[in-house]
């Protein structure tokens, strides 16, 4: 089973990818207050010097939470608290006492408040969603007008913070490809070598295996992969032998009739390896560069394309993500890496459109409060993310009709 060496893949690029705002935001002032690798609920949870580590069951992202992410509002407290105040209207005046700080953006003010509004809470009769709710204004309160809040921070801190996400995704691309081209980039040129055989073909009957090389086919020497198709293809249905080296043993394997490709010749259900070509250091690392450069002008160039059918055929959801890097692991390491770098640079790009609540989103509106000298209000940030969400979520449906649509008989 290959699957869950794929899937450990994928998680360790999300992991990376978080490790990069987590590190960044330590290094510029701001604590973040957890770190989840997939999407809550919680499989595993602890907590470390005030930051929680979980592992979500969801494993179709991540998350650095970091505090004041946007500027508190006296909106925010009136909503968080409503429930409260309608089943104990005892918490009204410290309450309204945190709205009318906030109201005048006196943040000093309202971290005073806090601790009475917390004691009153503690103390109140309420249902334990009320509770919650509350004790959340307190907490966010709390967060977003602390100095480590993320909205009081300058501009080339936030983008710093957000950008280091995909910068992470970009760097392990690099070292993925660099990796590829050093040990062996394979080509375009099959080779003698078997990389996989298909389940109920004639290959599979005759016991034709993995890493077997073939050297002949019906007694006739064949050392390329040319030669091999060929004298497949001539046998037009009838029996063949096939002579292989498996480690280091000669066996003739058949007869076995080949069958119909449906494409106008025959075949024995095998897939040829490819041949691998290892650079030189540098040319490693300038070939991995460009390889980086590739992947990020296709990706845009798919993105761009949406509308056309075309391109829409290019954008994958997790099942072909998890599909395609599962045949890349059945050929050899260094194809799974290829595809696991392939991947990484796809995360960078997604995650840089300028689309809340992406990472690119939050680099716009980064530059946009930079110029004004002025953190925008919760309600814009919400209105936007709808938009954007719905964006997203058409990416979405279009990628994983595509992995219906590729998983469909033909």
């Amino acid at each position: 089973m290959t699957w869950p060496v794929v899937v450990v893949g994928l998680l360790l690029l999300v992991f990376l990818h978080e490790l990069g705002h987590f590190t960044v935001a330590l290094a510029v002032g701001m604590r973040p207050r957890s770190f989840y690798v997939g999407f809550p609920p919680a499989v595993v949870k602890v907590k470390r010097r005030g930051i929680t580590f979980a592992l979500g069951a969801i494993p179709l992202g991540g998350y650095v939470r970091i505090p004041g992410v946007q500027r508190p509002a006296a909106g925010d407290v009136t909503v968080l608290t409503a429930n409260a105040l309608r089943e104990d209207p005892s918490l009204s005046g410290p309450v309204q006492r945190l709205r009318r700080a906030l109201d005048a953006d006196d943040y000093t003010t309202a971290r005073e408040e806090l601790p009475e509004l917390a004691r009153a809470i503690e103390g109140a009769s309420l249902s334990a969603g009320a509770r919650r709710s509350a004790e959340r204004a307190v907490r966010e309160i709390d967060e977003g007008t602390g100095p480590d809040a993320y909205w009081r921070q300058s501009t080339w801190r936030r983008v710093a913070m957000f950008a280091a996400g995909p910068a992470m995704n970009v760097l392990v691309a690099f070292v993925l490809f660099y990796i590829v081209f050093a040990t062996g980039a394979p080509t375009s040129t099959p080779n003698a070598v078997v990389a996989d055989v298909r389940k109920g073909t004639p290959a599979a009957t005759a016991g034709l295996k993995r890493d077997d090389r073939i050297v002949a086919v019906s007694g006739r020497p064949a050392s390329s992969f040319d030669a091999i198709s060929s004298r497949i293809r001539a046998s037009r249905g009838k029996p063949i032998t096939v002579t292989v080296v498996r480690r280091g043993h000669r066996l003739t394997l058949g007869p076995q009739r080949t069958i119909p490709s449906g494409q106008g010749y025959y075949i024995w259900g095998f897939s040829p390896g490819y041949t691998s070509v290892s650079h030189s250091p540098t040319a490693s690392a300038r070939l991995a560069a460009r390889e980086n450069w590739r992947v990020f002008t296709g990706t845009i160039g798919a993105f761009a394309g949406l509308l056309h059918s075309k391109e829409r055929q290019q954008v994958s959801g997790p099942v072909g993500i998890v599909r395609q890097s599962e045949v890349a692991l059945h050929l050899g390491i260094n194809y799974y890496l290829e595809i696991l770098g392939l991947i990484s640079m796809s995360l960078a790009i997604f995650n840089m459109l300028p689309l809340l609540p992406l990472d690119g989103g939050h680099i716009l509106f980064s530059i946009i409060e930079g110029v004004r000298r002025r953190a925008l209000a919760r309600e814009v940030y919400e209105r936007v993310s709808v938009a954007g969400l719905m964006l997203i979520g058409l990416i979405w449906i279009i990628a994983i009709s595509n992995d219906l649509g590729s998983n469909a008989p033909r």
